[in-house]
C-alpha cells in the first residue's frame, strides 16, 4: 500500500534559479516518512523514551526533474523490503504523473548504545 503525502513548494524551498533546492527533497521524503509512520500508529516520542529511534543508515536518489516555487508535488511512499531490524521504502516525489525525484531509503531501529534494535511491531506487519 502506498501512503501519499502533499506539499506545496515555497520560496524558501528554491535556489537562486527558482527550482527546488536538490537537498530539500529529502526533507521532503522525511516529513512523508513520518506522516507514514504516525499514521501506522506508531509513536516515535514514545520509542524514543523507550531508547529506540529511528536512523536512515543509506539513501539512493535519483534527481530526475526540477519542481519549482508555488507547485504541488505528493511523496509516495511504499515498503520495497522488509526484515525485522532493517526497512527499505521506496520514495517518489511527484508533480501529477511527472516523477521529478526518486530514492530507496534504508532505515533502521537502534538502541541507546547505538546498537540494531527490532522494528516496531506495526512497521513489521506492514
Amino acid at each position: 500500500m502506498t501512503h501519499q503525502f502533499p506539499l506545496r513548494v515555497y520560496y524558501e524551498d528554491t535556489d537562486l534559479a527558482g527550482i527546488v533546492y536538490y537537498a530539500n527533497y529529502l526533507k521532503f521524503i522525511e516529513r512523508a516518512r513520518s506522516e507514514w509512520v504516525r499514521g501506522l500508529g506508531v509513536d516515535q516520542v514514545a520509542m524514543k523514551v523507550d531508547g529506540i529511534v529511528f536512523a536512515v543508515r543509506r539513501v539512493e536518489a535519483d534527481y530526475i526533474a526540477p519542481a519549482h516555487y508555488d507547485d504541488e508535488l505528493v511523496v509516495d511512499t511504499s515498503v520495497d523490503k522488509l526484515t525485522g531490524a532493517r526497512l527499505v521504502v521506496r520514495q517518489v516525489v511527484r508533480r501529477a504523473d511527472q516523477v521529478l525525484f526518486d530514492a530507496l531509503v534504508t532505515i533502521v531501529a537502534i538502541g541507546a548504545a547505538g546498537k540494531p534494535a527490532r522494528l516496531p511491531a506495526a512497521i513489521r506487519r506492514n
